[in-house]
């Protein structure tokens, strides 16, 4: 596992072949609990091509110097990550 923050991925490989592949990557919080948002794509073994983007949000716990996955939400489509984030927005309106 990785004990510094930068080399926590969501990226994964089999054989050689990129079965999810980080799109991007947000470091919401550090310290010894670390909260970390993955945009990625998984490979559709079938067609060979990338599916389409998805979040991943995971909680990193940090002992003995080694950050270690602790919890993770998916969110799987589209329209799921717009009805959360207008509902984050609703529930947390700017201030003027």
């Amino acid at each position: 596992m990785a004990e510094n923050i930068d080399e926590l991925t969501i990226h994964y490989e089999e054989d050689g072949k990129v079965l999810r592949k980080e799109v991007a990557k947000e470091v919401l919080s550090k310290g010894s609990w670390a909260t970390i948002m993955y945009l990625y794509q998984d490979l559709d073994r079938k067609t060979g091509e990338y599916g389409q983007q998805k979040v991943s949000i995971r909680r990193y716990q940090k002992r003995e110097g080694t950050f270690l996955q602790r919890s993770k939400f998916e969110v799987s489509s589209p329209n799921q990550a717009r009805a959360i984030c207008n509902k984050i927005q609703d529930w947390f309106p700017e201030e003027d």
